[in-house]
């Protein structure tokens, strides 16, 4: 009998460290190289290793994410700097997490046979983002503010996926189109599109990535927001010390060839924040940019929408 009681506590226990927490993550939009973390910790088994099971939701940009933390359909968001902007509006959810840093992977494409030559062209252009209040949509006001064309200088189309963004270009709706840098490689070889250029030159100090958490998961399940940072930061050290196992992983994600996506590595990689710790002044660019960029009326107080308390690493 004692045999059996040992037995069934054995299988108790295996049980107990076999059963992960399932959390729910959107992504704003499908493509990116900063999203595949999740992807990858998958394949590595680091989300197991901290009990975690990832499940994957993709949105169509930013505003499409918020309403999915918003109707409670996710957990965590990873989303954009200025979506940051939504939380002051009511999103009942806060920026846990920053990312990645200063926009080096994101790219504004033009079509290959575009009179477009130089940035200094695109004053009064029609470009192409994914949705108002998005990360695609802040960087090409500032783009036309830092031009010296004030924020509406270049005129922005909402629309939507990927897909359709390449639709339009492809049909001359628009003039260009904003979205990673890798798209424009991969369009360059298929003479499909040029990249024009890209927004790291431009933007300094700057957040373009941030993990969002719900105030559900902040209040109630703190213990899986810990390991889920946790095992984010565990998945970036993998990434930057496994090149060719991470652009393996990662082009099952963005379907680009083996070049683009080393090429892509190579581009993302700096911007990746290994502490995932926010930046007064990167906060301080996206909060100022607001009420210019007609995103809020007066600029809001950041303390309110973010929080660090759990980037320790869990007990």
């Amino acid at each position: 009998m004692m045999a059996g009681l040992l037995l069934a506590a054995a299988l108790l226990g295996a049980s107990a460290v076999l059963a992960a927490d399932m959390v729910r993550v959107g992504k704003s939009v499908s493509q990116p190289f900063a999203f595949a973390p999740l992807e990858i910790g998958t394949a590595e088994g680091i989300w197991a290793k901290h009990g975690l099971d990832v499940e994957v939701t993709i949105f169509a940009g930013d505003a499409k994410l918020q309403q999915g933390l918003v109707a409670n359909s996710v957990d965590f968001g990873l989303g954009s700097g200025p979506a940051m902007g939504f939380l002051a509006k009511g999103v009942p959810a806060k920026a846990v997490g920053a990312l990645a840093n200063e926009p080096l992977s994101m790219g504004l494409i033009v079509g290959a046979s575009s009179t477009i030559r130089k940035p200094e062209d695109l004053k009064g252009a029609k470009v192409g983002v994914t949705t108002n209040g998005s990360l695609t949509y802040w960087l090409a006001r500032e783009l036309s503010r830092q031009m010296g064309w004030g924020s509406e200088g270049i005129e922005t189309v909402a629309l939507g996926q990927i897909s359709a963004q390449f639709a339009a270009l492809k049909r001359g709706q628009v003039d260009g189109i904003i979205m990673s840098s890798s798209q424009g490689y991969g369009l360059e070889e298929k003479n499909d599109g040029r990249l024009l250029l890209e927004f790291g030159t431009y933007i300094k100090d700057f957040h373009t990535h941030i993990i969002y958490a719900t105030s559900d998961m902040i209040e109630n399940k703190p213990d899986q927001v810990r390991r889920f940072l946790a095992g984010w930061k565990d998945v970036i050290a993998f990434m930057a010390g496994n090149k060719d196992e991470t652009v393996r992983i990662a082009r099952e994600v963005t379907g680009l060839d083996q070049a683009v996506e080393s090429r892509e590595y190579d581009d993302v990689m700096p911007m990746m924040s290994r502490d995932l710790r926010f930046s007064p002044k990167a906060l301080d660019v996206i909060a100022e940019s607001f009420p210019e960029m007609g995103i809020m009326s007066e600029k809001p107080d950041m303390r309110r929408l973010y929080t660090e308390e759990f980037l320790d690493n869990p007990n």
